[in-house]
């Protein structure tokens, strides 16, 4: 009974419920130990301790919940043990297993680059408007200070002119309401004036009178120029240049804008002038758009309707100039005022970078002319156009320093000049050409001639293969002196062998292979021999131990004994050759010497193909240096060398078709000369002088995109045969070229002054049938819109056409190949070195301002190399060019 009488009964649920802790402040328990926390374990446990009510009980319950948890968190532990294997293994077959393509790689890497470029640039960008944003809003806030500053000061007077009138009327006598009429007496009254309080109140009045007299003049002052936008539409622009230019005119509009607060400072500073012709420059934009703009881009659209704004805003001002403004039409005009001189400065910032790097481009193209003058002693060249070269370059650094400011300004030309000079170091200095065991050969001035080196693999005694002088490695003597006169410091070019090193190898190999497989095996062998003996004798001065050495060595009779006993070894032949070529090498074939001993081939063709292509640059090399040494004596003689190679190949003979060239062109010369002079006047063609009529020959046969037909190639230019085709090559490429990105810069609304030499260089190397690959080039600098692009993509297409085809049908690839032909034919008609000079100087800004910007070089490099050959041509051929001029027309005999 004591035992039931203890036990506590048990709440109805209802009850027990308001007691129970909410569920929301319990612990979340798992799902493995959600059961012992459930009301029917609780209920459990309770009914057991109460029915056996002893201590055992409680502890064997509490031992097993703990080792009920125990097992469950094991097991727990378990399953993320195995699932951080799993993951383990995962991740170690994804590094295990093959990456993805390397051209996805590179595309991802390029497009990444690409990216970072794109919003480096947009940060700069953003960085630069805020920067602008920010000076525009502290002077507008500035501004406006004043401004408040300025009608609390006009507030205050009339205020005190509000007093003022008071006390006059509060003075004022007045005539009592039941007075009758005044009397005479009263007519006569003369009514007091009025008098100030006190000094401080008439130094008011006389201030305020004083400033509406000074606005009133300040007003009549600048209406007096007459500067409005009718007048300056009427006005040439040369005129309204030469009138905002006037010092009066600047007085008078600085006045006007400082008294409606548009100016601060004092009026003779340099940024109160500048700010000035700003504000006259609204009306040169609206009046003569044509002179100052380009009509390209939103900048300049966002210009014009600013300008307009500041016009409109404040001319009701200046013509009620007598009134005050009110504080509305100020707050306006400052508004505008503001917003037209900051749309102003940056259009004049992106133009005045445009004309700094044009003007740079011509400072870098006069020091590039006088670097390849100055050593000319002899023909007095220097001294010609040094004068010229010199004020042209004072001029450009005086509008550069003015542009961009002196010390950058000269940072940037010395940069420009090293860039430009340490290219063309590198263009003349390939490396140390000269052979270890070369000697210092002399040559006859009476009669210079270069023994030709030839490659071959053949002699009599083999049949089937080609003569040795079927393959000359060099060229002929005609060939080497005409280019010598061209260049000074011509050499043979053995890029064309070292390009095509293998097929070149792989042929004399295959020919190789033939002879050692014929019948003549053995004879093939000696022949090869002779021909490697003679091709090292001649890289070596006889009477040398080399010479010597050589000549024993390679003895054809002992030669000829072991291959007929078959005693002949290849592996001391080419160990002989490895320890001779180290000793008769230039320096800079060290690599290829060693590459060739190194040779892990066992075939003995193969190696001698190898060997003898070595050989062959051996050869070339030693050719070059004796060209370097006796340069100077072969150029005096170029000349008349070329006149009697001449005369013995054609004679005293007609040439039919250099006359049919020259008639061609001295017939377009004359129609040009008609229709450039008035009413078609019959006597300018006695203006045709024999030098325009050769060069316009000269720059329509080099100027031009089709290919060089025999037909059309005078027999004088014969020698020049591959130099004009490779010049129609490269202007056919940069038509094209030109044509693609001036599509896109006008697409785009960027100028067309703008240069992108980058891509320009990547699309040099494209073939012309991948249209999306150029559209690629031009978005690695800028983001094309959808609608853009596919613009871009049609007239990218047209555009090519002409370029599959080598012809011309394009609009835009006709007017640049018009302003190239133009541009040379200018300059090289050019006679005088001041003219030259002059011609050069303004390069680059004709052709940037036609669309040709990232080629000014090219086409540099062009008009100097076709100068050279024109007077080369002229001085070698005199004599024929005469009879050609005499049969054309008696009167022009004289002059070639």
């Amino acid at each position: 009974m004591s035992s039931d009488n203890d036990a506590l009964p048990v709440p109805p649920p209802r009850i027990a419920a308001r007691f129970s802790k909410s569920s929301s402040n319990r612990r979340k328990s798992s799902a493995a130990s959600s059961r012992r926390n459930s009301l029917t374990s609780h209920h459990s446990s309770r009914s057991s301790r109460s029915a056996h009510g002893g201590p055992q009980s409680t502890h064997i319950a509490q031992h097993l919940r703990r080792a009920s948890i125990i097992e469950t968190r094991k097991a727990r532990l378990a399953d993320r043990a195995a699932h951080a294997e799993q993951v383990r293994l995962r991740a170690a077959l994804a590094k295990a297993a093959p990456r993805a393509s390397s051209t996805t790689e590179e595309r991802a890497l390029a497009a990444k680059q690409a990216r970072e470029r794109f919003l480096a640039q947009v940060a700069a960008n953003c960085a630069e408007e805020v920067k602008r944003a920010k000076r525009v809003a502290e002077d507008t806030r500035e501004k406006k200070a004043a401004e408040l500053m300025r009608l609390k000061e006009d507030m205050r007077e009339r205020s005190a002119e509000a007093e003022k009138r008071r006390s006059i009327l509060q003075q004022t006598q007045r005539r009592p309401r039941t007075a009758t009429l005044p009397s005479v007496e009263e007519k006569r009254t003369v009514t007091r004036k009025w008098k100030p309080r006190d000094e401080i109140e008439a130094a008011q009045v006389i201030q305020k009178a004083w400033r509406n007299t000074k606005r009133r003049r300040t007003v009549s002052e600048f209406l007096e120029l007459g500067i409005t936008l009718e007048n300056i539409q009427k006005t040439s622009f040369e005129e309204v240049g030469s009138l905002f230019s006037q010092e009066k005119v600047l007085e008078s509009t600085t006045k006007l804008l400082k008294l409606y607060g548009l100016q601060h400072g004092e009026a003779d500073s340099t940024n109160t002038m500048a700010a000035t012709r700003t504000f006259l420059s609204a009306f040169i934009v609206l009046g003569h758009p044509a002179h100052v703009l380009s009509n390209e881009g939103e900048q300049e659209k966002d210009l014009i309707e600013k300008a307009k704004s500041l016009l409109l805003c404040i001319d009701p001002i200046v013509t009620n100039g007598t009134r005050s403004p009110s504080t509305t039409q100020l707050e306006s005009l400052v508004d505008v005022y503001a917003s037209f001189q900051s749309a102003f400065t940056a259009w004049k910032e992106r133009d005045s970078s445009v004309l700094v790097d044009t003007m740079l481009a011509q400072f870098v193209e006069l020091d590039a002319i006088w670097q390849s003058v100055k050593n000319d002693k002899d023909g007095h060249v220097a001294e010609d156009y040094r004068e010229g070269i010199q004020n042209n370059q004072t001029l450009l650094l005086a509008r550069i320093k003015r542009l961009a400011g002196a010390d950058r300004a000269m940072k940037m030309i010395r940069e420009a000049t090293r860039k430009s000079r340490k290219a063309q170091a590198k263009k003349k200095s390939p490396g140390d050409i000269r052979p270890r065991a070369a000697s210092h050969p002399t040559v006859d001035a009476s009669g210079p001639s270069l023994t030709p080196i030839e490659i071959s693999v053949s002699d009599t005694a083999v049949d089937s293969l080609a003569s040795r002088k079927a393959t000359p490695l060099l060229p002929d003597n005609r060939t080497i002196m005409h280019e010598l006169a061209i260049n000074k410091e011509y050499k043979i070019d053995v890029s064309p062998k070292t390009d095509m090193r293998e097929n070149a190898i792989r042929a004399v190999s295959d020919k190789l292979r033939i002879g050692f497989e014929s019948e003549l095996g053995g004879s093939f062998v000696i022949v090869m021999a002779e021909t490697i003996r003679e091709k090292l004798l001649s890289l070596v001065a006889p009477g040398k131990s080399l010479h010597a050495l050589i000549s024993e060595a390679l003895n054809t009779t002992m030669i000829e004994n072991q291959v007929k006993m078959g005693a002949f070894s290849y592996q001391q032949f080419f160990s002989f050759m490895n320890s001779l070529l180290p000793k008769i090498c230039a320096p800079v074939r060290d690599a290829e010497v060693k590459a060739l001993a190194k040779d892990p081939t066992d075939d003995p063709i193969e190696r001698l193909a190898r060997l003898n292509y070595i050989i062959d640059l051996l050869s070339i090399d030693h050719a070059n240096f004796t060209l370097q040494l006796n340069a100077p004596m072969l150029i005096k003689e170029a000349t008349g060398y070329e006149e009697r190679f001449f005369a013995t190949t054609h004679g005293s003979g007609q040439l039919p078709t250099t006359q049919n060239w020259w008639f061609k062109a001295k017939r377009k010369t004359e129609e040009e000369m008609a229709r450039r002079s008035a009413g078609n006047n019959p006597a300018s063609a006695s203006r045709v002088t024999p030098d325009k009529v050769y060069i316009r020959g000269l720059v329509d046969l080099a100027v031009e995109v089709a290919e060089l037909q025999e037909a059309d190639l005078p027999e004088t230019l014969d020698l020049d045969h591959g130099r004009i085709r490779r010049m129609r090559r490269d202007v056919h490429r940069m038509v094209i070229i030109s044509a693609i990105l001036l599509t896109g810069k006008n697409l785009m609304r960027r100028d067309v002054r703008s240069l992108w030499k980058e891509q320009a260089q990547r699309m040099w190397d494209l073939p012309f049938e991948n249209v999306q690959a150029f559209i690629a080039v031009i978005e690695t600098r800028y983001a094309l819109p959808p609608i853009t692009k596919t613009q871009l993509s049609g007239t990218v297409e047209r555009i090519l056409l002409d370029g599959r085809s080598r012809q011309v049908t394009h609009p835009v690839v006709k007017v640049l190949l018009q302003k190239i032909k133009t541009h040379v034919h200018t300059r090289l008609s050019a006679s005088s070195a001041d003219e030259r000079v002059k011609a050069a100087s303004t390069a680059t800004q004709v052709l940037s301002s036609g669309g040709l910007a990232e080629f000014v070089a090219q086409v540099g490099a062009m008009v100097d190399e076709l100068q050279k050959v024109g007077d080369v041509d002229r001085e070698a051929h005199k004599k024929w060019y005469d009879g050609i001029i005499a049969e054309s027309s008696p009167v022009q005999a004289e002059g070639v």
